[in-house]
């Protein structure tokens, strides 16, 4: 029987441990005694010898007492005594230096929060746990802790050049001195010329506007963005202006899914499948002008039934059909904001037990900590995206190239 079995044995049998409560209690009386010998463990193999050894020893630095630490633990609050060196080279990786408390629930507040929890499943689950009470105030000064985190984040230097750029923002209620107003998160989310997805940016405002977005615009180029190859956004008044007066050069994409969507608003229901079947023939032509020829098609059949829905295409032709001159690989990319709103979905998902935010930094710091959740499953690159990135050079090798 390896050792390891033998020892856990004899602690049962001199523990007369025979539930899980015996098992915890045992735990709680014994942690601070394992902690203060994992400690004087780290100094042995810091100093290369152990305690009270003679002779064989290969370095000039010895022990030095210890100092007194008090440490908060899911266990209860305890003293321990941090041994110390002569030279004061030891820095204990166990505890670290400023570290005071080890109980890890600091960390289990803030992922609940990301989480979306409501302050009351926050406040059962911990009671839960760890027999301990955290009242609303204590969760949020918990998870202000991030708020540093929060700042850098928003900051952060940026690549020079992004081939697809996708901006949108979802509204949500804010309380702001006894008032409820509505505020937009505004959030654009790039692709790497390596092809992987990356949240730029999030920012809480007014409502949705372009004066708004052209701040927006501007503080990714003083973050380091050089050049957007594509926008893809919804159809925003001014939007475009915005964009063309921070990224001239860049192509601007309105998004095919949202197109459909304002027309069937004029389509009775009953005629909504032949309708949209109907259109998919425009936005899948291999070229504009072919797209223009089916257009047309379906005018001549819908046109004086449903006038608003075809004339909300011809008016809005110039910034839908700039994916026609593209090849698949890139219109697949470039046509819809389903990406950004697959993202917004998982916004929604956390954000959904608060009816109202207290403050704008509150729904800044949840969107933040989702986002970081979301992030860490964007292992993936798009797919096929060598032969998009090849084709990317071969259109726009001087804009790629030099900002790289």
């Amino acid at each position: 029987m390896p050792a390891a079995k033998q020892q856990i044995r004899q602690i049962i049998a001199e523990n007369d441990i025979s539930s899980v409560a015996d098992v915890y209690t045992l735990l709680k009386d014994n942690f601070k005694d394992i902690l203060q010998e994992l400690m004087e463990a780290e100094l042995d193999a810091t100093l290369g010898y152990q305690k009270n050894q003679k002779g064989g020893m290969h370095t000039d630095n010895k022990r030095n007492g210890h100092s007194p630490k008090n440490l908060k633990s899911q266990y209860g609050e305890f003293q321990i005594d941090v041994p110390r060196d002569r030279n004061g080279e030891f820095e204990p990786k166990l505890i670290p230096k400023y570290q005071r408390n080890i109980s890890g629930i600091e960390e289990k507040v803030i992922s609940l929060y990301a989480r979306g929890m409501s302050t009351r499943d926050i406040h059962d689950q911990i009671l839960d746990l760890y027999g301990i009470e955290l009242s609303a105030e204590m969760v949020s000064k918990i998870t202000d802790k991030i708020l540093p985190r929060v700042k850098e984040w928003q900051t952060r230097p940026l690549n020079p050049v992004y081939p697809f750029v996708f901006m949108d923002c979802i509204h949500y209620k804010v309380r702001e001195d006894g008032r409820i107003l509505s505020r937009a998160a505004y959030v654009v989310l790039g692709v790497t010329v390596d092809g992987y997805k990356e949240i730029l940016s999030i920012t809480v405002g007014a409502n949705e506007s372009s004066k708004f977005w052209l701040g927006m615009l501007n503080d990714l180029k003083n973050r380091g963005v050089k050049d957007v190859l594509f926008f893809c956004v919804d159809g925003l008044p001014g939007f475009k202006e915005a964009i063309q007066a921070v990224y001239p050069q860049a192509q601007i994409q309105r998004c095919v899914i949202h197109m459909l969507r304002n027309s069937f608003q004029y389509v009775n229901y009953k005629d909504l499948k032949k309708f949209s079947s109907d259109f998919k023939a425009v936005y899948n032509a291999p070229t504009e002008e072919a797209a223009l020829t089916e257009l047309e098609g379906v005018k001549e059949t819908w046109g004086k039934k449903y006038p608003y829905a075809i004339s909300n295409w011809e008016n809005n032709w110039e910034d839908v059909s700039s994916f026609f001159q593209f090849s698949d690989e890139i219109r697949r990319i470039m046509y819809t904001t389903n990406i950004i709103e697959g993202l917004n979905r998982q916004y929604r998902k956390v954000t959904k037990t608060k009816s109202v935010f207290p403050s704008d930094t509150a729904l800044e710091k949840m969107l933040y900590l989702a986002s970081e959740n979301v992030a860490k499953k964007w292992t993936q690159r798009y797919r096929n995206w060598d032969q998009v990135l090849n084709q990317l050079i071969v259109l726009f090798s001087e804009r790629l190239t030099s900002c790289l």
